[in-house]
């Protein structure tokens, strides 16, 4: 007989007012995903303000490698997330504790993994991506101190993936924000008085993080006890392994695809120029906290639909994927609005550059892809319903799409219209991927035994 759960100590999913419940669990996790921006962001400023526009590009050329070997693990980390969330959705807390158990190996020997290939393979790769020969040992010491502690960030981020499927969005939050604030002192203490250049930057955001690795251990053992499995929960359950395996490196695949596809843009956007790097270094940046309204939304609701298909409510999915849609056009006009009237004073306080081709480029990219944040929050929606769903191949035909279109800019547009170029890429992309996604989910079975209901 199967162990009932309650659902007294966090946000119920799948009972109660739905835009209420994916608000309240949305608005931690975009708490979360601000602080967690810290790590990167505050790199950027302050190396930007002390060490100028060679060391901002170096950063900004790192970007796209670190989500390429770092994103794997986190997709890997989410994916396992969407597992526990299904269990805890039907009320199986022996289920849901192999869950945490298999994750955890899976985790351990997928980090060892990612960090061994990218100790080998970091400088090659900043070659054949033409990195500028002035910024290519500053970009190196900065990847390869970061990429040297994947297993910090993945901790990290399954740990706070499992308090979230269990509905507790809030104390990821807290513990960010105690790190982040410590992350802050750091790059300062490294940059400016330990004078440790870019690697300063990059020995912070691993302590920080390494700190939230702690916190999050701490509070999972004394208040969130149905996290933590017994010894007989690590028994190997070929079954178990197969569904989180499976559902974990398709996130995983996912991310990486999404990310090779950038380092191809990177290659594009490199042979423009250190000052072109730089401006879409400190547009980027961002560009990550101005999507965070979307992008913690798409979050909250993967735990939500895992929560729901675990319950068999296929009807309640279908009337929240309506709420978040209006939302997300909600959001996007906000968002488009302040662009518009603050993007170059923003650039100018991201990089601490008074170069113009930095100013004037990294302004031009927000305002142009504003508008388009209500596609890119149509997109992570429904992308991430289907992986709650328990879709493990189809969401991936969307990163293909976004892969051989990023390959098809740079070949053929951005050797033309330069700058230009790189600014349409990815709205335009997002707009294919949206319509591949909404046909995919609203054509799916068990969605579609639900209409009307």
């Amino acid at each position: 007989m199967k162990e009932r759960i309650s659902f007294t100590k966090n946000i119920d999913m799948i009972q109660g007012p739905i835009f209420r419940s994916l608000v309240l669990f949305a608005l931690p996790i975009l708490g979360s995903n601000i602080f967690q921006q810290f790590y990167n962001t505050m790199d950027t400023m302050i190396v930007g303000n002390y060490l100028g526009d060679v060391s901002l590009a170096a950063i900004g050329v790192c970007t796209p490698i670190y989500d390429l070997m770092v994103g794997f693990a986190l997709g890997i980390g989410n994916g396992l997330a969407i597992v526990t969330a299904r269990s805890f959705g039907s009320g199986d807390v022996s289920q849901l504790k192999k869950s945490v158990a298999s994750s955890m190996v899976i985790g351990l020997f997928s980090s060892l993994v990612i960090t061994a290939i990218a100790q080998l393979c970091l400088y090659p790769l900043l070659k054949v991506l033409n990195t500028p020969q002035e910024i290519i040992d500053e970009a190196y010491g900065y990847i390869s101190t970061v990429t040297l502690f994947v297993a910090v960030m993945f901790a990290y981020n399954l740990c706070a993936g499992l308090l979230r499927a269990v509905g507790n969005s809030f104390m990821p939050l807290v513990f960010l924000v105690v790190s982040s604030c410590i992350n802050i002192f750091l790059d300062i203490l490294f940059i400016t008085r330990f004078h440790m250049g870019v690697k300063g930057a990059a020995v912070a955001t691993v302590i920080s993080q390494g700190l939230s690795v702690v916190l999050c251990v701490v509070y999972i053992f004394k208040k969130s006890r149905i996290l933590v499995p017994e010894r007989e929960h690590f028994k190997a359950d070929r079954e178990m392994y197969g569904e989180l395996l499976g559902q974990g490196f398709s996130m995983g695949f996912m991310s990486s695809i999404v990310s090779a596809g950038s380092v191809i843009l990177q290659y594009g956007i490199n042979g423009l120029g250190y000052l072109i790097i730089a401006a879409h270094t400190s547009a980027r940046k961002l560009y990550m906290f101005s999507m965070m309204p979307v992008s913690a939304m798409g979050m909250a609701f993967s735990t939500f639909v895992s929560q729901n298909k675990g319950a068999d409510q296929g009807g309640r999915i279908r009337r929240a994927m309506k709420c978040v849609y209006i939302y997300d056009l909600i959001v996007t006009a906000a968002i488009t609005a302040v662009m518009w009237v603050c993007a170059p004073a923003l650039v100018r306080w991201i990089s601490g550059s008074g170069q113009a081709a930095v100013l004037e480029n990294g302004a031009r990219y927000l305002r142009f892809v504003a508008p388009f944040y209500v596609v890119l929050g149509i997109l992570l929606d429904t992308r991430f319903a289907l992986q709650g769903l328990g879709q493990k191949l189809l969401p991936l035909v969307s990163s293909v799409i976004e892969f051989f279109g990023k390959i098809l800019f740079v070949i053929v547009f951005i050797p033309r219209f330069a700058y230009t170029a790189v600014i349409f890429c990815e709205p335009v992309i997002w707009c294919v991927m949206t319509a591949q996604l909404v046909y995919t989910f609203y054509t799916n079975e068990y969605i579609r035994s639900f209409k009307g209901r």
